[in-house]
């Protein structure tokens, strides 16, 4: 009885975080936040005679990995961040119980 119980508890703890996201408001800040960092390093380099290319991109790229990085973990089911060893130990719960 008492691992069913265990699988019970882990189960719905489980499915409470699939359904639990980040709020909007945090997307949002995190989207104004790179905007914002990209106008001042525009108005910053406005000055210059030359831009340099090596710097937007690597800006944009630094930018772009960051937000796909935690929107990859709020959303654990798609992208390149899997919770396979979560589905292997429930199956493997499953498996001693019967």
């Amino acid at each position: 009885m008492p691992a069913i119980n265990e699988m019970i508890d882990v189960t719905t703890g489980r499915t409470l975080a699939l359904h639990t996201h980040l709020p909007l408001l945090i997307f949002f800040l995190l989207v104004f936040v790179a905007v914002l960092g990209a106008l001042l390093a525009g108005y910053a380099m406005e000055q210059r005679k030359k831009r340099s290319l090596f710097h937007m991109v690597l800006y944009a790229a630094a930018i772009a990995v960051t937000l796909y990085a935690i929107l990859d973990l709020d959303y654990p089911r798609s992208g390149l961040i899997k919770i396979d060893t979560a589905d292997q130990l429930l199956v493997h719960l499953r498996d001693s119980i019967q």
